[in-house]
């Protein structure tokens, strides 16, 4: 290929060799370029091209450096993503079981793509993905991206959902499932499809235990429950996406965890002192068996005060547990 035929390209090659191998402490050279250009892509230039081409690049609006003298050169200041915010991104990517393996390092690939080389090996060094328990459904992109379209159309969707059997294969639910899905929710780990259905009302589905998304013709049932800020609000009263009656409880918990609290519930719940151990608060919770699970956690450090059903309800999830032992 004659050597001239490549020139068009000559400032993106530019680019993408700045991109994935400048950096602030290993500035890139013109005449590093003008051998990559001439040894990876046939094409020949000089120093006064190669200074354009950055000039151009420099004008368009990338955050390229020079810096001069003998050691000087040219890095990529500012990119789309900074070093610390590759690292939480990955370390999500990491901790998220929704996602497979497979997926995982496809994403953390993609990420260390953002970055220059030296850095991507930094940032992978301690990537930990095998072994960790992870989702075993490989298609669990494609059911958010469906999921996602449904709602951006306000459709019903129909979709076919499973469990695991001793031996580790999918056992699929006889009926086939049809709902109005309104959001997407990541809690404990895992995703979850926050949806109204003609047959349970609203509810939540495992992302990863669906498969064959479909899109109907039908928009989606109205349900301001799980419209606006009602959505987030729904979210927030679910323990691990157990569904359960709305009740406002009111609980007493120690001062020692007065972080659990606030983590779960937020820095706005108001908390009212109750003696010098102690604090009560009131706030709007899903009653189901993992809440209760959850302050059972606690032992003598957490007790529900209100409304008595509740409490009942803690009390014979105790002596249920109790008998087993």
């Amino acid at each position: 290929m004659p050597k001239s035929d490549n020139q068009k390209l000559k400032i993106f090659y530019i680019l993408d060799y700045l991109q994935k191998n400048s950096h602030e402490d290993r500035p890139v050279r013109a005449s590093d370029l003008i051998a990559m250009l001439d040894r990876q892509h046939n094409i020949s230039c000089d120093r006064k091209t190669v200074y354009s081409d950055i000039a151009a690049l420099q004008e368009y609006g990338v955050d390229i450096v020079s810096l001069p003298g003998k050691k000087g050169g040219y890095y990529i200041a500012s990119r789309n993503f900074e070093l610390p915010e590759l690292k939480l991104l990955i370390d999500a990517v990491q901790s998220s079981r929704y996602l497979t393996e497979k997926k995982s390092r496809e994403l953390i690939e993609k990420l260390c793509n953002q970055c220059n080389e030296q850095d991507a090996r930094l940032l992978t060094r301690n990537v930990l993905v095998s072994g960790r328990v992870k989702s075993m459904n490989e298609t669990i992109y494609y059911s958010v991206d469906s999921i996602q379209e449904a709602i951006s159309q306000n459709r019903q969707i129909t979709f076919r959902y499973f469990d695991w059997d001793f031996g580790g294969k999918r056992k699929y639910r006889d009926k086939s499932y049809t709902a109005s899905p309104y959001g997407l929710c990541q809690d404990n780990e895992n995703c979850y499809l926050l949806a109204l259905s003609d047959r349970y009302g609203i509810t939540s589905y495992r992302v990863d235990r669906m498969t064959d998304i479909q899109l109907t013709d039908l928009p989606r049932t109205p349900c301001p429950e799980l419209t606006g800020r009602a959505l987030v609000n729904h979210a927030n009263r679910l323990f691990q996406m157990y569904s359960g009656d709305a009740v406002t409880v009111k609980m007493q918990f120690h001062k020692s965890l007065l972080n659990v609290v606030i983590d779960r519930f937020g820095k706005d719940t108001m908390l009212i002192p109750d003696g010098e151990e102690y604090f009560n608060f009131t706030v709007p919770v899903a009653v189901s068996p993992m809440f209760l699970s959850w302050i059972i956690g606690f032992g003598n450090k957490a007790r529900i005060l209100y409304p008595q059903s509740v409490a009942e309800a803690c009390k014979q999830l105790c002596l249920e547990a109790m008998s087993q032992y």
